[in-house]
């Protein structure tokens, strides 16, 4: 078996010293359309692929669907035939790659994060993916999933699990808002990741929050009032994890 894990490690294409987080296996590519349908990669898109090896899915993004994209690889040999590849396919003018590690590299500018790692790795990068991406940028990952941040969608496709998570805006805390007759609203929240709890109040009087259902930056809230007939319902969209405008949906 030793002997075994020595052959295959004479087939990774890095120097001596050079330790790879995750051994590169590819991505199948009908695996690659199912992880590109169900997060609805467009023109308008920016893909970043940590650990994004041959560049295979980052070129099938570009050509089928004029995605641009950015892989980021510690391997110079595999951005070498990334680059080749995508030369090939005539997509250079929408792909690059760049050689540095997944948990050092600048992704804030990602609208979709593509990742084939291990779970391990996905909790590592957990944190960093919350804090530096935006609300709303779309995660979708080949295989493993992400701990106890359960994934908004996912689907058996092959005989393998894709995972797609929405980043959540960060919503905890105390929020305070007028509704259009001037009757004033309050909800303390609690969140774990896309999961709020909280209460709320209506003129200072407890109410009951019905139900708070976060997407990105947008955060649903139905309230009943006391000896309303009727819950309220409000969508706060938040910018930046900050509060930027409450719409009361009739």
């Amino acid at each position: 078996m030793f002997r075994d894990l020595i052959d295959d490690l004479d087939d990774y294409s890095v120097e001596p010293d050079m330790l790879l987080d995750v051994p590169f296996v590819p991505t199948d590519e009908a695996v690659i359309e199912a992880m590109l349908n169900l997060v609805e990669v467009g023109p308008a898109d920016l893909l970043y692929d940590l650990g994004s090896g041959d560049g295979r899915i980052l070129v099938a993004a570009a050509r089928d669907r004029d995605t641009r994209g950015i892989g980021v690889e510690i391997d110079p040999l595999r951005i070498a035939d990334a680059f080749d590849y995508a030369a090939h396919t005539r997509v250079e003018y929408l792909v690059d790659f760049v050689e540095d590690s997944i948990f050092t590299a600048d992704i804030s500018d990602a609208t979709v994060v593509t990742l084939y790692l291990l779970d391990s790795i996905n909790v590592q990068l957990r944190p960093r993916l919350l804090r530096e991406l935006r609300p709303g940028t779309r995660i979708i990952s080949h295989a493993f999933d992400m701990g106890d941040w359960k994934a908004d969608e996912r689907l058996e496709f092959s005989g393998t699990k894709i995972y797609k998570w929405i980043v959540p805006a960060q919503v905890a805390g105390v929020w305070e808002w007028n509704g259009y007759d001037d009757t004033p609203y309050r909800v303390e929240l609690q969140q774990k990741y896309q999961e709020i709890t909280g209460r709320a109040w209506v003129a200072d009087t407890p109410a009951e929050l019905k139900s708070a259902a976060l997407c990105g930056a947008s955060l649903e809230l139905t309230i009943q009032e006391g000896g309303a007939t009727l819950p309220i319902t409000f969508t706060l969209n938040f910018e930046n994890n900050d509060l930027q405008s409450i719409v009361e949906d009739a």
